[in-house]
């Protein structure tokens, strides 16, 4: 008997129309990824009836709650749909110039079933009403830019054969923006002794269960919370200076695909909050500075996404 390889498991994902509802024939669109752990989890009710002999009575399953993350290296065009649903925004055509779209904040909500393929055991795990709520993105030297979508959803079912009428497009074949291209840019000026980057999303979701079912309404969401850190070497007190006299600033950053396809994200308003040269060895010193994005009220959003292809 065969036992799943990580080198046979496959990912994709539709729209749904309705919260938790799979379309007919659908088509789903590849999921390119290289890890997840995306599956469902229980609680469980477990009766507290005393009895002369010790043993417990009775035990349930309670409430479901799908959950997990699925681990990406960043490419172009793969994984835009995802970026809308994240950011409860839509891409804007033509924005801010021809051929450049432009993805802000905003709060459309979007669901999706997800399908998960384990092809050498022919089984297939498929999540219904399933919401992206978080998203973190690292850029570090010498490496591919990654990424981690966090996602909670309905239900779950397996099966050992495709749905009826379902259909499945080739992933598309862009190759992973790295880290040896593109440029940091920190209040408009590039900064070239930053060692990481990383921005994090969080929508704030959390499930919703009434008298009746054990499955999730439409998760409930919360504010859009943009966060991050860079890190730099220790060069002059410039932007150490901006975390102790609570200066506001900005970030973006530009990243380029062996093609000359390009993403562009900014951070128009942003505060940094801890700053400290801590000095453990004999090594280059390094300073860590932690920040919390805020709305701007030129861009009316706290973060903005454009895509321009070559």
């Amino acid at each position: 008997m065969a036992i799943a390889s990580g080198s046979r498991h496959s990912m994709g994902f539709i729209t749904e129309a309705a919260f938790g509802v799979t379309p007919n024939n659908p088509t789903f669109k590849a999921l390119r990824h290289v890890s997840t752990t995306l599956g469902l989890s229980k609680e469980s009710i477990q009766s507290n009836e005393l009895r002369s002999d010790r043993q417990i009575a009775d035990f349930r399953h309670g409430n479901k709650a799908v959950s997990g993350d699925i681990g990406v290296e960043l490419s172009y065009g793969s994984f835009d749909d995802l970026l809308e649903a994240v950011l409860g925004g839509t891409w804007a055509a033509d924005t801010p110039s021809a051929g450049i779209a432009q993805l802000k904040a905003g709060v459309v909500r979007r669901s999706f079933s997800v399908e998960r393929h384990f092809e050498d055991i022919t089984q297939y795990l498929r999540f219904t009403g399933v919401n992206f709520n978080t998203l973190s993105l690292s850029v570090a030297p010498n490496a591919m830019v990654t990424g981690t979508l966090g996602m909670m959803g309905k239900g779950m079912t397996t099966s050992a054969t495709a749905l009826s009428g379902s259909t499945y497009p080739a992933a598309t074949t862009t190759s992973p923006f790295d880290s040896f291209t593109g440029t940091i840019n920190e209040n408009n000026s590039a900064i070239a002794i930053i060692t990481d980057l990383s921005i994090n999303l969080d929508n704030g979701m959390s499930n919703t269960y009434v008298v009746g079912s054990s499955e999730t309404l439409d998760p409930s969401i919360g504010r859009s919370n943009v966060t991050g850190s860079i890190t730099a070497y220790f060069q002059d007190t410039t932007l150490l200076n901006k975390f102790v006299n609570e200066t506001e600033t900005s970030i973006d950053f530009t990243l380029t695909d062996v093609a000359g396809n390009t993403y562009f994200f900014d951070l128009p308003r942003i505060k940094y909050n801890s700053g400290q040269p801590d000095v453990t060895d004999e090594n280059p010193v390094t300073i860590t500075f932690d920040f919390q994005a805020l709305r701007d009220t030129t861009t009316a959003t706290n973060i903005l996404i454009q895509r321009n292809p070559v």
